[in-house]
């Protein structure tokens, strides 16, 4: 869900050293996050979607999850389709990440048999009633923030730099995320959504942590907590597999109602 641009292999062997203020230090520390991500490919993945109102569940959904890495010529392309239950069977949200303009997510409803930009302005709006917004599924890229280093930490007795983000974008539905990158594999091990007001707004959690391909750390598990609401959204990763033959004509608008 956090992609980010290419960072440079020798400049970032050793970040505090060689980056000199915060915000270097958080630019460089960030982009060798996301280099030890890139060269995926593509993957996909079965999802179970289990939303609760405090410590009730109020509703669960299974989804498959498709993305095709992004390139020279355009960003990361993601594909999620609901699977159950039943009546919500098709429902699918398409997503184009675009470095240098507004992302372009399109979503496909079934029963209306029509698909549905989301505008700019409206991606601050739930997934599905989830705690996730249409801007959370989208990820983030580089592109589209400015950073800085403003502490060192440690979440479950790992070391972590705290990374300040902020949104360049008008639109966006936050006004800064904190992201705690672990200083060993550069995975973000804990992030803080803060409201259009800057207050603490959401976390989310990821963990059951595995390593694919001998290189790719991906979490089995992301736990959304609404702090205003006492809301949460946890999302399940199962099967998830890489390299399995995915094309953009995966990721185009017709996709969208042939997927199922």
């Amino acid at each position: 869900m956090y992609r980010l641009a290419l960072g440079m292999i020798a400049i970032l062997l050793c970040p505090p050293l060689l980056a000199e203020t915060p915000e270097q230090l958080g630019q460089t520390i960030m982009q060798e996050a996301d280099r030890r991500q890139s060269g995926f490919v593509d993957n996909q993945a079965d999802l179970k979607m289990t939303i609760r109102r405090g410590e009730r569940v109020s509703s669960t959904r299974e989804m498959q999850v498709s993305v095709l890495e992004g390139n020279q010529q355009r960003g990361d392309m993601s594909l999620m389709v609901v699977q159950a239950p039943l009546d919500q069977r098709g429902v699918a949200l398409l997503t184009h990440k675009h470095p240098n303009r507004d992302d372009e997510q399109w979503l496909y409803l079934p029963a209306d048999k029509r698909v549905k930009q989301i505008a700019s302005n409206k991606k601050t709006g739930t997934f599905m009633g989830s705690e996730f917004s249409y801007e959370d599924i989208a990820g983030q890229s580089l592109e589209e923030y400015s950073y800085k280093l403003i502490a060192e930490d440690s979440v479950d007795n790992q070391a972590v730099w705290v990374i300040e983000n902020t949104p360049l974008a008008v639109n966006s539905g936050y006004t800064k995320v904190l992201t705690y990158i672990d200083k060993e594999h550069y995975r973000a091990l804990k992030t803080e959504f803060y409201d259009r007001k800057s207050s603490l707004l959401k976390t989310l959690t990821p963990s059951d942590f595995k390593l694919y391909q001998q290189k790719f750390w991906r979490p089995g598990v992301l736990e959304m907590v609404n702090h205003q609401t006492q809301r949460s959204t946890r999302l399940e990763h199962h099967n998830i597999k890489f390299n399995t033959g995915l094309t953009e004509n995966d990721f185009n608008r017709n996709s969208l109602r042939r997927a199922r």
